[in-house]
């Protein structure tokens, strides 16, 4: 399993938010916002921010659960659970 973020900031600034979070996972930069128009985080590539969204892919690449991220706080353990049953625990 492979977890990474993404959101508009430069590399950089994603690079230190990551680090000041301490984030255990990659965060990737989608500054010319292709991936968020993608995967439904943003309308077009005018959005000045993306929406708080989380999509789960099979090894494959398919799209098998998606989430609109309402709680913080409870959002990882549910994407982790949803993922246990889904995938199997690791």
């Amino acid at each position: 399993m492979q977890i990474v973020g993404v959101g508009f900031d430069q590399p950089e600034a994603n690079q230190a938010w990551a680090e000041d979070e301490g984030f255990s996972f990659e965060l990737w930069s989608d500054d010319d916002k292709t991936l968020a128009v993608y995967y439904g985080a943003a309308a077009d590539t005018s959005a000045t921010l993306p929406a708080r969204v989380t999509r789960i892919l099979d090894e494959d690449g398919v799209l098998v659960l998606e989430y609109a991220v309402t709680d913080i706080g409870l959002h990882p353990s549910d994407v982790l659970a949803d993922c246990k049953i889904l995938f199997g625990s690791e």
